[in-house]
């Protein structure tokens, strides 16, 4: 491979060769908004590399220039983790097997070639593999840890533009600090990832009311290997997926009327009026729970199992608690939006809330570190892309989840700082011991990493520096 730091072009020469994959101004892809449409930014340059060359050229251009290098797959973060003022490095063209480039949909593919699959994926299949493992996204299970416990080994190009792989047996400190590491401690080129033979899952979902589910909580989320539940506050039902391996023939299911024009354009069309009118909030949070309320039983291919349809653009939060306060947190959550829905002027939440589950693991940054862990996560649709009022409902949401020990997702948008976070993770001065080391002028430090790992604080990087629409409620 070509050694730049031997050959040492100027700056002009940098700019030449990476011309071809910079982005031009005209380009409407020249400013980032991420899928939710909830935060943009402008940076400096964006570059598309292809190849490992092509990414050393841009971290020699911002040595050389003090730039910030930040990294990102297709922007399905709900908040500003991908955005930055400096460079962007896309890694979209980045996706051959196992690059860190690669959707999830084609990595699915991919294996199936070989008859092999992911051993869990989360909800969604369309981000890039180095956004999961950096964030350490999860899927369900409680004998399951999130899916950067699967990773096996990283080759990363460092700060100073060296490439190094790691593992937990070859620079375990970096490759421990990397597995959830939001893009900070070097660029991901590969991922070597433990993965199983190809299997299928049978599903049943099937609803039941809320505080049966929570008094049989224990036996329904150890029944199966993979269990979530969908709650629909408004109809006080929970949806329940149970999910296990199976080698029974494919027989494809869903809830026709959910996936239908009725399901997806006529809830859309309500939410939208109930932008104008609150109260109808409630009603389509009870029509959705009946659209869904068929058993229903499902086998397919692992990956379709897994995977459910986000539908609209969406604010989103989630936390994870210590599982063994899942019944308390219901509870305590219950009875808030019991609240809210008998006062006039209460808040009318969208549905549903996402309740899964994952194994303790021993990743500095994992929210699941030394704790089996219940994920809760909440949404607020933006129907036809147009803004809903989310600020509040998240705040006393969020309170709810900090009271029983809730560590937010690493990707999705919370306000917690260096001082709480470090109460939160035992190890995490370890990992920014790690960061300073790999990367002491920042390079890959955006205003994402720099406000909650380093406590920076001022305009520049305020949590709604890069808000897509200022005025959200």
């Amino acid at each position: 491979m070509l050694n730049l730091i031997a050959i040492r072009p100027c700056n002009v020469d940098l700019y030449d060769l990476l011309q071809p994959i910079i982005l031009p101004n005209t380009s409407p892809n020249a400013k980032f908004t991420n899928w939710g449409q909830t935060f943009s930014c402008t940076p400096l340059a964006i570059f598309e590399p292809a190849t490992e060359l092509q990414c050393e050229l841009i971290l020699e251009l911002a040595r050389r220039e003090g730039r910030v290098v930040r990294a990102v797959g297709v922007g399905h973060s709900p908040s500003d983790l991908a955005c930055t003022t400096g460079y962007m490095l896309r890694t979209t063209k980045l996706d051959r097997l196992l690059e860190a480039g690669i959707t999830l949909d084609a990595l699915h593919a991919e294996l199936a070639k070989h008859g092999l699959a992911m051993i869990n994926v989360g909800s969604i299949s369309d981000q890039t593999l180095g956004g999961i493992v950096t964030t350490a996204t999860h899927g369900t299970g409680i004998n399951y840890g999130v899916i950067s416990t699967h990773v096996m080994g990283l080759t990363l190009l460092l700060a100073d533009g060296s490439r190094v792989f790691c593992s937990r047996q070859e620079n375990s400190d970096l490759f421990t600090a990397s597995i959830c590491g939001l893009g900070s401690t070097g660029l991901i080129l590969t991922v070597t990832l433990e993965v199983e033979p190809a299997f299928r899952l049978k599903e049943i979902q099937q609803t039941i009311k809320f505080h049966e589910c929570v008094r049989s909580l224990d036996s329904l989320v150890t029944a199966s290997e993979h269990v979530r539940f969908w709650w629909f506050p408004a109809a006080d039902t929970m949806r329940v997926s149970s999910a296990d391996r199976t080698v029974e023939p494919i027989k494809p299911a869903g809830s026709w009327l959910w996936h239908s024009l009725i399901g997806f354009h006529v809830v859309q069309f309500l939410l939208f009026v109930a932008r104008f009118i609150l109260p109808l909030n409630i009603f389509i949070g009870r029509f959705a729970s009946w659209l869904v309320s068929t058993k229903v039983i499902a086998i397919d291919d692992s990956f379709r199992i897994f995977n459910m349809e986000c539908r609209y653009p969406q604010h989103t939060t989630e936390w994870a608690i210590p599982y063994q306060n899942t019944k308390a947190c219901l509870h305590d959550l219950h009875d808030w939006l019991k609240r809210e829905f008998s006062d006039p002027n209460g808040l009318r939440p969208h549905f549903p809330i996402e309740v899964r589950f994952s194994d303790s693991d021993d990743i500095w940054l994992s929210p699941s570190n030394g704790q089996k862990t219940c994920w809760i996560g909440i949404v607020q649709f933006k129907p036809y892309g147009f803004e809903v009022p989310y600020k509040l409902l998240f705040e006393r949401f969020e309170a709810i989840l900090c009271r029983h020990g809730g560590r937010p997702h690493w990707a999705k948008a919370h306000h917690l700082r260096p001082e709480k976070l470090r109460k939160l993770y035992p190890r995490f001065d370890d990992f920014t011991r790690v960061l300073e080391s790999v990367d002491p002028r920042g390079m890959f430090r955006n205003e994402y990493v720099e406000r909650h790992i380093f406590g920076k604080t001022g305009p520049a990087y305020h949590n709604r520096v890069f808000k897509r629409y200022a005025p959200s409620q």
